[in-house]
């Protein structure tokens, strides 16, 4: 008799279940892997990762640092001003 179509006896690949999940089992190249070769392989994967970040030029850079420098003086002028007055009004709340 010929099976019908979506049988679950064998995935959609032809091969029999049981050689799937052996498959899946290896792990691949990073199961092979010793620890050194794990962390060479993260290490190779991180300096790939930085050759694609953009880069800002010394004058994005500097732009961007002075932006930050002035936000910074602010908040924390913000800041001191909040708490001078909250410590104010707890010396005239509590005497």
């Amino acid at each position: 008799m010929t099976e019908a179509l979506g049988s679950t006896a064998t995935p959609e690949s032809g091969r029999p279940e049981d050689e799937v999940a052996v498959k899946k089992r290896r792990g691949g190249k990073r199961g092979k892997r010793g620890p050194l070769g794990r962390m060479a392989l993260f290490y190779r994967q991180v300096v790939a990762e930085l050759r694609k970040v953009v880069w800002p030029t010394r004058g994005q850079l500097s732009t961007y640092t002075s932006v930050v420098i002035v936000f910074v003086v602010i908040v924390i002028g913000l800041v001191t001003v909040i708490d001078y007055g909250f410590s104010n009004a707890v010396k005239y709340v509590f005497g």
